[in-house]
């Protein structure tokens, strides 16, 4: 049976470098890997803009033709988000679960291959309900900390209009949910992240697969190793 591709989606001013310590072993062990640059990343002074800035539904978009493109190769994707990423990845997920109809076209049933999603230390919005509600105190909290300060000096620029976009799609209806819980997070403070674990149980009726580490927001930068083991054991079990 072929491994299935693997799409990691940043969190909010995060550049796809910025995972390369988790991706790059992971590839070297045979995998299909490989961070999204998203739409409302990077958009720096100096740069032209051009109509309305990328919102997150753009993002979702984006992710969504992304999942497509290797769906028509015949390959099933694992979507792994960490931080605000786990809201486009949740909104993009509508006819896109592995065996899903879509639009009734049966040379439709098995191109929308995503069999597994994952988070790690990733905001999960309920419908109708936007990033700005769901994590301001602790993003707050989290700018503060020490150990952030050298990665936010190195994050790009990020459309703050995806942070009020609603989710209208709750994606972790459909397929499974791995969740990696950073019991040291400022930014998603542990109790928060264990609430969104329970509203996931609680809407999809699944049991979510938790794996709890003891490190902050950003375990890229403090343990990527840890990072890594969990990847290759969710991909191990999809």
């Amino acid at each position: 049976m072929s491994r299935p591709s693997i799409l990691l989606i940043p969190g909010s001013f995060a550049l796809p470098e910025f995972y390369d310590a988790v991706v790059d072993p992971v590839k070297a062990k045979g995998y299909d890997f490989r961070s999204l640059h998203l739409p409302t990343v990077g958009l720096g002074p100096g740069k032209p803009r051009e109509g309305i800035p990328p919102n997150m539904y753009n993002d979702a978009a984006f992710i969504a033709k992304e999942v497509e493109t290797l769906a028509d190769e015949g390959k099933d994707v694992i979507l792994i988000a960490h931080s605000y990423g786990g809201i486009p990845i949740t909104q993009c997920v509508k006819g896109l679960a592995k065996g899903e109809r879509v639009g009734m076209r049966e040379t439709q049933f098995t191109s929308r291959n995503i069999i597994s999603r994952s988070n790690d230390a990733a905001f999960i919005a309920k419908e109708v309900e936007t990033l700005a509600d769901e994590g301001k105190d602790g993003w707050r909290k989290g700018r503060e900390a020490e150990e952030g300060e050298a990665w936010i000096r190195k994050m790009s620029c990020h459309s703050a209009i995806s942070f009020t976009n609603e989710l209208t799609y709750a994606g972790y209806k459909d397929v499974p949910v791995s969740y990696l819980v950073c019991e040291e997070d400022l930014v998603i403070p542990l109790k928060n992240q264990r609430e969104e674990i329970e509203m996931i149980e609680r809407e999809s009726g699944r049991k979510v697969d938790v794996t709890s580490i003891k490190t902050g927001h950003v375990p890229i930068a403090s343990q990527p190793q840890l990072v890594i083991d969990w990847i290759l054991d969710v991909v191990g079990k999809a």
